[in-house]
C-alpha cells in the first residue's frame, strides 16, 4: 500500500481522532483549522532520500510563511523503531549542519514508539504512535510563542500518559487502529 493520497488521510484522520480529539497537543487544532500543516509522503527505504527530503521540508517552511508545520511521512523503510530513531538523530544533525537549529525542531512518531523505560504494551506510548513513521518539522519561534501561552505545558505530557493509560492498550490500539481504516 503506497498509496500517498490515503496515507496523507489516514494521517490527517490520527490527528485530528487521536491528537486533536485527546489534546496530546494543545497546538494542533489550530493549525490545522488553518490548513496551515504541509503533508509529504516519501516512498523510500533509502535514508540519504530521507535526508534530502527533510532538508527540502526546510527550505520549503523557509520560503513559505503560511506552511506553520510540515510531516514528512515515510511509509516503508522505518519499520524498526530503532533505525527510525537513528534517522532522527541523523535529521538533528542535518538541522545543526545547515543552521536551522533555534529555527526549526524535529518531533518524532512511529507505529512502535516506545518511550525510554517503558515496555511495548503500556498504553503511554500511543501518545507518540503514528499510522506511520513521521517527522514532524515545527517553527520553533512559533512553538516558543505558543508554549508560552499555554497556562501549564509541563503538566501536558504526565496529562497525556495518565489519560492514555487510564484509557488502556486495547482502547488506544483501537484508536489507532481505526485512523488506518480505508476511508
Amino acid at each position: 500500500m503506497n498509496d500517498p493520497v490515503l496515507i496523507i488521510d489516514q494521517t490527517k484522520k490520527w490527528i485530528v481522532d487521536v491528537v486533536i480529539a485527546f489534546n496530546f497537543c494543545p497546538f494542533a487544532a489550530r493549525e490545522v483549522k488553518r490548513g496551515s500543516v504541509h503533508y509529504e509522503v516519501l516512498q523510500t527505504t533509502d535514508d540519504e532520500t530521507v535526508l534530502n527530503a527533510a532538508l527540502g521540508v526546510m527550505h520549503l517552511l523557509d520560503g513559505n510563511e503560511n506552511i506553520e508545520t510540515a510531516l514528512l511521512i515515510i511509509p516503508i523503510g522505518f519499520e524498526d523503531f530503532e533505525h527510525y530513531l537513528d534517522m532522527v538523530e541523523t535529521v538533528q544533525e542535518l538541522l545543526e549542519e545547515h543552521n536551522y537549529e533555534g529555527i526549526y525542531q524535529v518531533a518524532s512518531f512511529h507505529p512502535k514508539y516506545l518511550f525510554a523505560g517503558s515496555n511495548e504494551n503500556d498504553a503511554a506510548n500511543y501518545t507518540n504512535r503514528s499510522p506511520y513513521a513521521m517527522l514532524h518539522f515545527l517553527r520553533e519561534e512559533s512553538l516558543s510563542k505558543a508554549i508560552d501561552s499555554h497556562p501549564d505545558i509541563d503538566s501536558v505530557p504526565e496529562k497525556n500518559i495518565a489519560f492514555a493509560q487510564q484509557k488502556g492498550l486495547p482502547f488506544m490500539q483501537q484508536m489507532l487502529a481505526q485512523c488506518m481504516m480505508r476511508q
